[in-house]
């Protein structure tokens, strides 16, 4: 701009002023911003958001940081200012956070200890050498009277998930309390098999054992039962159907076969509790699913003079990566797996009508079938591995039932694999123990925290098509081979190029 006078650079700095500050208004109040990863890891979920406005009194999130962390474990720290400044502008009337900082070192160890943040010790390279360093990480959340540590924060995987299930606890006046079911007295083994499950249930409910021997308590919003051998007792039958009758809510790990591995035999399941989910609308088939797509177990193999352990597959084992897509328990899962499943169907009684609402949670791969009557386990070469083209078939399933008496509905979800969540089984599986918190928020009424545990799981496995031999080869192949291919024809593209600037400098200069 051209300044003629003195009215008029007075007028051109006016203009300026006003633009800037019109422009530091609109970035202020008005901004988008665009994520394109594939969990949508640096934007705050609707989940998150939902649990933030429920917020009503002053919560304090306070940081404690080590300095000269590195790059790695520096990105972490902010990463996490980042997120939690997108905590702060959902609620910002309530929501206050701090990264805490003094020059004493004695200071910030002891208000970080008394936080409940303990420090870590990590491998740093300083001056050329490798050193031991303790540092500290980790973060409080204070909210009235109580609090919640976070106590090393060394990964940003599920960490906005951490910091909203403890926003979440401390929030919650009244929990609601899940029931650990079993037929008698729980013996010792049952009570530490099921450990890991009880212990992330715990982080949001109260958990209690529960003897159907006696009458459920009104309290318990679900009832978590697996791995029925035998048949209930009148008693315990009378108690989970009255349970059940009154609007609670089961979540059942059952299949229809007992199996032993080590022994490669197998039998029938004669229980009651079956006729109890068919007249809930649920029925499971006298069979087992097995499936191309499916984990390994070791055997051992004579190799010449030496026995060698080998992994191979087990279609006994499936692995699961079809899911209904509109069904909020299994929304953001990738996979799953379950081990000797049987098939669930609905149950349509001697009328031809059916009981209850029926839905399918997650199914087996086209390349499926089932195994009836004489049940062979072994490994190799086993006759029922050449026909697994039958699928799909239903593996787990959620029922809706309203009572005729009550008028009250009750829901169960049912996976056909009696370790789901045992220790020893399925409940080593952490995809297995994201679909089983999923289930107990979705019965309880409570969906907030669905979405986003399941958000950051990045488990890519190979489709049943993709696992053929002939398939995989070929893209083998083609990883190989097409880097050199295409390394050559840049190489031809830039050759002619250099040759054709040549002819053109030579003709220029004849």
């Amino acid at each position: 701009m051209k300044i003629d006078n003195r009215n008029s650079f007075f007028a051109y700095i006016a203009i300026l002023l006003v633009s800037v500050s019109l422009l530091n208004y609109i970035a202020r109040n008005f901004y988008d911003r665009f994520d394109l990863t594939d969990t949508k890891m640096y934007t705050i979920s609707g989940s998150s958001k939902s649990v933030l406005e429920d917020i009503d009194d002053l919560l304090v999130m306070k940081a404690y940081f080590s300095e000269d962390l590195g790059n790695e474990l520096g990105n972490n720290k902010r990463y996490l200012q980042d997120l939690l400044e997108e905590y702060r502008a959902v609620n910002n009337e309530y929501i206050t956070f701090e990264f805490f900082k003094t020059d004493n070192e004695e200071e910030f160890k002891t208000e970080a200890q008394k936080s409940g943040i303990q420090p870590v010790q990590l491998n740093v390279i300083e001056n050329d050498k490798m050193e031991i360093k303790q540092v500290y990480m980790g973060m409080v959340i204070m909210y009235g009277d109580k609090k919640e540590s976070i106590p090393v924060i060394q990964t940003t995987t599920g960490l906005e998930y951490t910091i909203t299930s403890a926003i979440k606890k401390l929030i919650n006046v009244n929990k609601e309390t899940i029931g650990l079911a079993s037929l008698g007295e729980p013996d010792q083994y049952s009570q530490t098999n099921n450990q890991s499950i009880s212990e992330l249930l715990r982080q949001t409910y109260d958990v209690r054992p529960v003897n159907l021997d006696n009458e459920v308590p009104n309290n318990i919003a679900v009832l978590l039962l697996s791995n029925v051998l035998d048949s209930l007792t009148e008693n315990q039958y009378l108690n989970l159907d009255n349970y059940l009758g009154n609007g609670g809510n089961l979540f059942l790990a059952q299949n229809r076969i007992k199996t032993e591995i080590q022994t490669q035999t197998a039998e029938p399941i004669q229980s009651n509790i079956f006729n109890l989910l068919q007249k809930y609308g649920i029925n499971i088939k006298e069979n087992l699913v097995l499936d191309k797509n499916c984990g390994q177990i070791t055997i051992s193999q004579n190799r010449g003079f030496f026995r060698m352990n080998s992994a191979t597959d087990y279609p006994f084992f499936p692995k699961i990566t079809d899911f209904s897509e509109d069904e909020i328990i299994v929304n953001g899962l990738e996979m799953l797996q379950v081990l000797f499943p049987s098939e669930i169907e609905p149950y349509i009684d001697t009328l031809g009508t059916s009981i209850g609402t029926f839905t399918p949670l997650f199914i087996t791969s086209n390349q499926s079938t089932i195994m009836e009557e004489f049940y062979n386990l072994y490994p190799l070469e086993n006759p029922a591995f050449s026909s697994l083209n039958e699928g799909p078939f239903d593996v787990a399933a959620l029922g809706t039932h309203e009572s005729n008496v009550t008028g009250l509905t009750s829901q169960i979800v049912l996976v056909s694999d009696s370790r789901f969540i045992a220790d020893d089984g399925g409940g080593r599986m952490p995809e297995n123990l994201t679909f089983t918190l999923n289930s107990v928020d979705f019965l309880t009424g409570d969906s907030d925290l669905i979405a986003l545990r399941s958000r950051e799981i990045t488990t890519r496995p190979l489709n049943a098509d993709a696992q053929d031999e002939d398939v995989r080869s070929f893209w083998k192949k083609l990883n190989y081979f097409l880097p050199a291919v295409l390394i050559l024809i840049m190489a031809f593209i830039i050759s002619r190029a250099d040759k054709s600037r040549t002819r053109k400098l030579e003709y220029t200069y004849e």
